[in-house]
């Protein structure tokens, strides 16, 4: 073994990847297959995130939130055409799938709710303006 090894193995370098260095017209430079996984990590690996807005009239259309929610899509639910009674049960329903997939629920609005799987975070809070009287 030649100095030259020495040094080159002491820094993890061996022949072959000096080889595919000088191999490579681009000047750029891919680690040997032999080396194991690389810790690069694509910036770009995560598709766009499509937000849902879905305004159900019956419980029966919560199934397709759930589907949404799923699919890791956020979804946004307006419960203003629902019957007060239908509108606990869905949120009932969102809730527990909310609960399993490991999202979150949270109130928007009146009537009006963002339901999120475990891969969108939501930062922020909104609060009601309660009216007052006097004006």
């Amino acid at each position: 073994m030649t100095i030259m090894n020495r040094v080159m193995n002491f820094f993890g370098v061996n022949e072959d990847e000096e080889q595919l260095m000088e191999e490579n017209e681009s000047g750029e430079t891919h680690p040997s297959p032999t080396k194991g996984k690389s810790n690069i990590v694509s910036l770009h690996s995560q598709k766009n995130v499509r937000l849902m807005l879905i305004e159900p009239r019956v419980f029966e259309e919560t199934q397709e939130i759930a589907d949404n929610l799923k699919s890791h899509r956020p979804v946004v639910v307006n419960l203003h055409r629902v019957r007060r009674d239908q509108a606990t049960r869905v949120i009932d329903f969102l809730s527990g799938t909310v609960y399993a997939l490991g999202g979150s629920i949270q109130r928007v609005g009146a009537h009006i709710f963002i339901c999120t799987p475990s891969n969108v975070d939501v930062q922020g809070t909104i609060t009601e303006i309660l009216q007052d009287d006097a004006l």
